[in-house]
């Protein structure tokens, strides 16, 4: 099941971030985020890691590869494959398969470059903006729980 959501202004993301993040802070998720440069895909962790309780600054880890956050009922991790190059990939999918595990919630953003092969169950949420500085988020769930938890954010 596929959903989009319009969003026209930050106040429009900001809504549509605090309703996800309310579908999964109680057992955690793990996200894939595509979309273009500056698409809008940092600004919506930021938003849903807000919504959650979390504290610290929510930054792009771009640089880092991985930020992480510890000050809400659950943990965010955030990672940035944009840096990574076909080996690099291999070497941490196996680090990213242990992130969908439990109860935490993970974000990919350029998961484009795993190459697709997240085997485990996750939501795809891609990130496209249009002349009038809108963005359409379109929501995908890959297993029972993912594809529920998009559902119900009609």
């Amino acid at each position: 099941m596929k959903i989009e959501k319009i969003c026209k202004s930050l106040d429009d993301t900001k809504e549509l971030a605090k309703k996800f993040a309310k579908l999964i802070c109680d057992e955690g998720c793990f996200i894939n985020l595509y979309g273009e440069i500056g698409a809008g895909k940092t600004a919506f962790v930021k938003e849903v890691a807000s919504a959650i309780g979390i504290k610290e600054k929510v930054t792009s880890p771009s640089f880092v590869i991985l930020n992480e956050y510890h000050s809400s009922m659950i943990p965010v991790y955030h990672f940035d494959l944009y840096r990574l190059e076909n080996e690099g990939i291999k070497t941490i999918f196996d680090e990213l398969q242990e992130y969908s595990e439990g109860k935490q919630i993970t974000f990919v953003e350029w998961a484009e470059f795993s190459q697709n092969q997240v085997p485990f169950d996750h939501i795809k949420i891609n990130v496209t903006y249009d002349e009038d500085d809108s963005r359409k988020y379109t929501f995908e769930g890959f297993g029972d729980k993912c594809k529920n938890i998009v559902a119900r954010l009609k």
